[in-house]
């Protein structure tokens, strides 16, 4: 069911599926988890992704004959600690409810959407908002979270000439994903909107508004609304 693959000296790479979906998502999330509540010796950290779970170890303190090579000790101990991994319950999944203010300044290529959709840009956002969106996780920079679960009718391939800087808060469209920019930086997105939520703060508990699967809907909101929302 795992596959197990050297990631230099230091890390394993977990495989746990081929493909982007909610079932290969809950094995990832259940392997993260176990690893969560598991101690094994020498593991430092790990990073969920789209279909895999990457294990940061050090090799010296990892547990087992000295004379066997520290990955395959490693190996050995995540083995042990997946047994029974088919019984993990998920954890129940956090709705995160995001407002955002579409199209104008805000959103710039909504109307751009809009016509390599053939829809109007009322209705563009009208299925947006509609959605329920999984966070299948979080990567590119601090707090990007990568959104599955749009509409095929408003999918749009990522721009052929990125943006040098994309403002924080903004929500984008690209290909058959969505997301919202944490940060400033550059970005090849259709950008639709912005939201006045702050996506990733250091001054927080928890820095990042959205982790790995969350569920996401956008709701529509005016300008006016946008630029009285409490800072």
């Amino acid at each position: 069911m795992l596959r197990y693959a050297p990631l230099g000296d230091h890390a394993i790479v977990i495989t746990v599926g081929d493909a982007i979906d909610e079932a290969t998502h809950r094995l990832v999330r259940a392997v993260s988890a176990r690893l969560d509540e598991t101690h094994i010796p020498g593991l430092v950290d790990q990073v969920p992704a789209f279909a895999s779970v990457v294990a940061h170890y050090d090799p010296a303190a990892v547990a087992g004959d000295a004379h066997r090579v520290p990955y395959d000790r490693m190996v050995e101990a995540l083995e042990t600690a997946f047994a029974g991994l088919e019984h993990q319950r998920p954890q129940p999944a956090r709705l995160v409810e995001i407002p955002v203010c579409y199209g104008g300044e805000l959103g710039p290529d909504l109307t751009e959407v809009a016509e390599r959709t053939g829809l109007a840009p009322n209705e563009v956002v009208a299925i947006h908002t509609a959605g329920d969106y999984l966070v299948y996780m979080v990567g590119f920079m601090p707090g990007f979270a990568y959104l599955g679960g749009l509409d095929a009718r408003i999918a749009t391939p990522r721009r052929q000439s990125p943006r040098t800087a994309v403002p924080a808060g903004t929500v984008g469209i690209g290909g058959q994903q969505t997301g919202v920019y944490p940060l400033v930086s550059p970005g090849g997105w259709n950008l639709i909107g912005r939201t006045p939520l702050r996506v990733f703060d250091m001054s927080r508990d928890e820095p990042a508004l959205l982790a790995a699967g969350d569920r996401v809907r956008f709701r529509a909101i005016t300008l006016e609304e946008f630029r009285s929302w409490p800072a």
